[in-house]
């Protein structure tokens, strides 16, 4: 559809305002959001905090780019779930001023979307963590290991939940993939998963481990056998919801806590472990930094690469503390 010249005119008038008053063209947006007089007030407090960084990088609205946005985020003291405030005000601008343009060139939202991004690194979180070799056997012993006798519907969420392991240790997936995997991207027995975005350019392929294949498509077999409703992978219930991201974590504590990981282990064996144990297998198998990275969804190399040293740090520290541990 043509846009008529008079709301072109308009839009040009209003590029015009971001560029020569974003402060004030922002106080007109926030008008219109309809948010809290507090709310707004944190808000406006944001924005002049980042017209600061711009204005010190001689960049504007209109001009700024991606990584100028990574480093103003990354370089805030503050928290990440701060972090995360600030990169979403900006991607919501950005979305406003951007609006004739596809949403996907929106500089803020390729760092919102990158799991590795260095605004992430905020001082609360945990060192990387990866599994060693003797917790990443007992954990494939225990998706293998036979089912107890129970009714049919703990059997299917057993099945389930061991599935959800596999996907995560032996595919790299995120709980928010597993959540949205529908049965279209899956084929039984096949060593490859789509993993479908709302933004296509988001869309990636990772290859499963031929554990993950077996256990994964035991899974799918006892799914359908269960005749459970819908097109979700793993669904939350007999009637076909959606899983919440909290069932899942309980679902990954419960197995891991029943291989006796944790009696030995001081980090918590999370998703993102397996995620990242995934990773680390395939390094171990000489697989390329960069096509790992593509596997996990990574945008930008330097997550790829940000994880790979991560690895490299933390296979020194093994070694370091076998060769220092007592005879």
């Amino acid at each position: 559809m043509t846009s008529s010249p008079t709301s072109r005119d308009l839009f040009d008038q209003q590029r015009t305002d971001w560029q020569r008053d974003p402060a004030g063209a922002f106080d007109a947006w926030l008008a219109s959001q309809e948010f809290r007089q507090s709310s707004a007030d944190v808000y406006r407090v944001q924005w002049g905090r980042f017209l600061e960084w711009l204005a010190m990088r001689r960049k504007t609205i209109l001009s700024v780019d991606t990584a100028t946005i990574a480093e103003f985020v990354a370089g805030l003291d503050v928290k990440k779930p701060q972090r995360l405030r600030y990169l979403r005000l900006i991607e919501r601008v950005l979305d406003h001023v951007r609006q004739i343009e596809l949403a996907s060139t929106n500089p803020a939202r390729f760092i919102a979307q990158d799991g590795e991004a260095a605004w992430r690194n905020a001082r609360e979180n945990e060192p990387t963590g990866f599994l060693d070799a003797a917790e990443r056997t007992a954990i494939l012993a225990r998706l293998f290991a036979p089912l107890a006798e129970d009714s049919a519907a703990r059997r299917w969420r057993a099945r389930r939940d061991r599935a959800l392991i596999a996907v995560f240790l032996g595919g790299g997936l995120k709980t928010g993939d597993a959540i949205a995997l529908t049965l279209d991207a899956v084929s039984p027995g096949s060593e490859w998963l789509t993993i479908e975005a709302d933004n296509p350019v988001f869309t990636r392929i990772t290859r499963l481990a031929p554990f993950a294949v077996d256990v994964l498509g035991a899974w799918l077999e006892s799914r359908r056998e269960a005749r459970l409703p819908g097109q979700l992978v793993f669904p939350g219930s007999p009637s076909g919801r959606p899983m919440h991201k909290a069932t899942i974590l309980r679902a990954v504590d419960a197995i891991v806590a029943a291989t006796g990981i944790p009696d030995t282990r001081a980090q918590r064996a999370s998703p993102q472990t397996l995620r990242n144990t995934f990773a680390a297998e395939l390094y171990e198998q000489g697989v390329d930094a960069g096509q790992v990275g593509q596997w996990l969804g990574f945008m930008q190399p330097i997550s790829a690469g940000r994880l790979h040293r991560a690895w490299q740090m933390w296979v020194e520290r093994e070694m370091s503390a076998v060769t220092h541990s007592p005879a």
